[in-house]
């Protein structure tokens, strides 16, 4: 009763560090019928690709053997060896086979998921032993979603592999008597046709079952207001997360900052590492430093200046004493009264002159 409480109580979306978090334990939603269709997939194209080679190898490598069976020593010394042969054998035969679906089965794993290395599944828990929690698993709602799931495509595979042997079945008639390769070649056409059809029925199950068990995987990793009030909290205590915030702010205070560039009234610059954005109208007390920056700041405030039709001068030791002695939104210092004053009224007579100002 109370899990079910606590299951109604999370209502809030998997924050991406709980997300993290459950991928760094293995926790990774994935369904176990992709694996299963694109193993059986491959299977099918390598049965088509290499059953004809496969079958050659084995006829060579059988063939005398089953010729002069007769012949062969039973004393267990000439029989170990006769076996470890023909396991050699067969094993050479099959082997590319083998590799080839051993590795389509990683594949089919890491295409649900990237790759995860973690002990935690694996790891003894009491509570994989206590018969209590083993019965609770086995009487869950997943348990019976999992017997009903396996129940109908049993069904469903057993209908299409019905339908694609049973138009064949005169021809399994005329095998009984066939020899061994005729034998082996029906079997092989008869198999991919049936793989055929089961293909096309686990495709839309692995696909209709990798959705459902993402969705069941993201609601069991849901949080409570207060999980996801205490992980904010956790977080801000953090220096990452500390970092991050001075991070936005110097973005934000830095958009805010080339917003106020067209108000001002003269940008002040060294042509390639300092610009300094003045603003003064009448009534103020003294100009106010309204934008800096240096470098890759110093040419954008530049260019929103000229876009702008603000006023840019370049007075290289002027710039850098400015950009050194004031902040945002203070005014210049006292001993920069008259060269700024100079700047600034140059400006402002060439506003008042009959043509416009020119950079």
């Amino acid at each position: 009763m109370a899990d079910d409480d606590d299951d109604s109580e999370k209502t809030e979306e998997p924050s991406q560090k709980k997300l993290d978090d459950a991928r760094k334990r293995g926790d990774v939603a994935k369904s176990q019928e992709i694996p299963v269709f694109l193993g059986l997939f491959g299977a099918t194209l390598l049965i088509s690709a290499t059953f004809p080679g496969m079958l050659t190898s084995l006829t060579q490598r059988l063939s005398p053997i089953l010729a002069n069976a007769h012949a062969i020593p039973t004393d267990p010394q000439h029989l170990h060896k006769f076996f470890g042969d023909l396991l050699l054998g067969v094993s050479g035969a099959i082997a590319l086979p083998l590799i080839a679906l051993f590795v389509i089965g990683i594949g089919a794993n890491l295409l649900q998921h990237s790759f995860v290395w973690s002990y935690d599944p694996i790891t003894p828990k009491f509570s994989k032993i206590d018969p209590f929690s083993g019965a609770k698993r086995l009487f869950s709602v997943d348990s019976v979603v999992n017997f009903f799931k396996g129940l109908v495509k049993l069904i469903v595979v057993g209908v299409a592999i019905g339908f694609a042997l049973w138009p064949q079945r005169d021809r399994l008639e005329t095998l009984i008597g066939s020899n061994a390769i005729d034998y082996l070649t029906a079997s092989s056409d008869l198999t991919i046709s049936m793989l055929s059809s089961v293909l096309s029925i686990l495709f839309l199950i692995a696909i209709g079952d990798y959705v459902y068990q993402y969705f069941k995987w993201r609601k069991r990793l849901r949080m409570t207001r207060k999980e996801l009030r205490d992980e904010v909290k956790q977080q801000e205590g953090s220096p990452e997360f500390k970092q991050r915030v001075r991070q936005i702010g110097r973005q934000r205070a830095r958009r805010r900052m080339i917003a106020e560039v067209p108000k001002a009234t003269v940008v002040i610059t060294n042509p390639t590492h300092f610009a300094v954005a003045l603003k003064y109208e009448q009534g103020m007390q003294a100009p106010i430093c309204i934008a800096k920056g240096v470098d890759s700041l110093a040419l954008k405030i530049r260019e929103v200046a000229k876009a702008a039709g603000v006023a840019v001068v370049e007075n290289p030791p002027l710039a850098r004493v400015l950009h050194a002695s004031i902040d945002i939104d203070e005014e210049i210092p006292v001993e920069q009264y008259k060269a700024v004053a100079q700047v600034i009224g140059f400006v402002m007579s060439l506003k008042n002159a009959p043509r416009r100002w020119q950079q």
